[in-house]
């Protein structure tokens, strides 16, 4: 038993680790290739040779992303043969045919345009170069789209029949896999994500950069115009994001509705109609006992439940986790009776959550403040070097708010790694050892900060090198003395 259990721990953090880590650079390579997208048009537009320096030079670090996007999404997939090969086997035909979409269409043909991008800046006419960075943005999304399908029959599955015979589920419907309706509040939430973390890399990147210049530098004006840019997409992604997140807490209450009570606190049912005001207090903080399951200690903020979860000052319910457990109880205690209980990591989800929306709150008014303090007739935001700092060190947040979401997507589901289906205890694979486990584990961890380190070196080394390296070194071979003031001795 304790075996048992050092197994389905140790796949569970490989599984956490391959997907936290994975996730690090799919948002940032999706955003970043709108971000490049939309300098490379101004480019086209305003014909001025800026814009197009600007998608040359931010395209680097999306090629980076895009590199490491794609190395850590085959180690994500090898983890699944390697410790989730039950799970392979009880949903391989929807799973499998997502993961080949994924890689036979989208994923080829967003490598085929983005080779056609990086090697035929000179062949091509500026309108049509434009298109192929475009088309390999549209390639990206397009291949998370199945990638998103695929988890989304895991949080909510739909277009399946179980054959009892073969004992695995089996697709019946391969439309309803593009209808889910996790699917259509996932994928949208993750796509504005994109565009928050591109965002605000790309404008913490160019602060840094600017605390190294000097004034009347000519790199100054470029990593100015790249930090309105980048902060104008970072802030459409954060409203996208309050729009989207707000429609998908909203349908929790229906598809997960423990998830939707751990992430508002909320251990005991809440009756609109039992309270003199007709509404529903929003924790702000709340501490969840993990053993009882019971909040013991929070802090509630009058009506805000009831506008975010129920659109209205007044009215609406929410099913606290202790009535939910008794239901999940009664409901699928005969068939898996070997589950304890369907409580799910409460305060993990509770503060997740909310690091998700003060964290989005906290980067639009950074956004607007640098706007202003950026805007073209100011000098500002040269002067205040502190503030140049904070946008800097803000390069972090959008990451740490994708990862707090992915906590809250996977581990709202438990014990489920198919919701209602497939607990997590029967997914492991059978064969797998503890001690392969730990060797692969810390071979995945080593090669991820391998790869998460080369990857910032050279994200570093671009910055510092600046973009108009290229031209500085042709001009540098060219005359060999040009280092050398005028009238300087030899």
């Amino acid at each position: 038993m304790v075996t048992l259990v050092g197994i389905l721990d140790l796949a569970r953090f490989q599984f956490a680790m391959t997907t936290i880590f994975h996730f690090f650079f799919v948002p940032m390579s999706i955003g970043l290739g709108v971000v490049v997208s939309v300098m490379e048009t101004l480019y086209v537009i305003k014909k001025d040779e800026m814009y197009k320096k600007m998608a040359q030079f931010w395209g680097k670090i999306f090629l980076l992303s895009f590199a490491v996007g794609v190395v850590t999404g085959l180690i994500q997939e090898f983890q699944f043969g390697m410790n989730w090969s039950a799970y392979s086997r009880y949903v391989g035909d929807i799973f499998g045919s997502l993961l080949a979409i994924e890689a036979l269409v989208a994923f080829f043909a967003e490598s085929t345009f983005i080779g056609l991008w990086s090697f035929t800046w000179d062949r091509f006419k500026p309108g049509v170069h434009v298109l192929l960075i475009w088309i390999t943005t549209i390639g990206s999304a397009i291949s998370s789209l199945w990638i998103l399908a695929a988890n989304s029959f895991m949080q909510n599955p739909v277009g399946y029949a179980i054959d009892n015979h073969l004992g695995r589920a089996q697709l019946v419907s391969f439309s309803a896999l593009l209808k889910n309706k996790q699917l259509w509040v996932q994928f949208p939430h993750v796509v504005v994500g994109t565009l928050v973390t591109a965002g605000f890399l790309v404008a913490g990147m160019s602060a840094f950069k600017l605390l190294n210049l000097k004034k009347g530098d000519s790199q100054v004006l470029f990593f100015r115009k790249s930090i309105n840019i980048a902060l104008i997409i970072g802030m459409i992604g954060i409203a996208g994001a309050l729009v989207t997140g707000d429609r998908h807490a909203f349908d929790l209450q229906s598809m997960q509705p423990m998830k939707y009570a751990a992430m508002e606190g909320v251990d005991e049912t809440i009756k609109s109609s039992d309270r003199k005001d007709k509404a529903q207090p929003w924790s702000l903080i709340a501490v969840t006992n993990p053993d009882t399951h019971k909040v013991i200690a929070k802090i509630e903020i009058p009506y805000v439940l009831s506008i975010l979860g129920h659109h209205s000052l007044t009215g609406g319910d929410t099913v606290g986790t202790t009535e939910l457990e008794k239901q999940f109880q009664k409901k699928y205690g005969k068939t898996h009776g070997d589950i304890k209980n369907y409580y799910v990591p409460e305060n993990t989800l509770f503060y997740a959550f909310r690091v998700m929306t003060v964290g989005a709150g906290g980067l639009l008014m950074l956004a607007i403040v640098a706007l202003w303090m950026n805007r073209k007739k100011s000098q500002l935001i040269l002067t205040q070097r502190w503030f140049l700092w904070i946008l800097g060190i803000c390069i972090y947040v959008p990451f740490a708010i994708n990862t707090a979401g992915w906590l809250v997507t996977e581990l709202g589901r438990y014990p489920w790694v198919v919701y209602g289906l497939m607990p997590i205890s029967d997914a492991v694979s059978p064969n797998v050892s503890v001690a392969s486990l730990l060797i692969s584990n810390i071979i995945y961890f080593l090669t991820f900060a391998v790869i998460g380190g080369v990857m910032v070196w050279l994200a570093r080394r671009a910055l510092h090198a600046g973009p108009y390296a290229e031209e500085e070194a042709q001009l540098s071979q060219s005359d060999p003395y040009s280092h050398l003031s005028e009238g300087s001795e030899a």
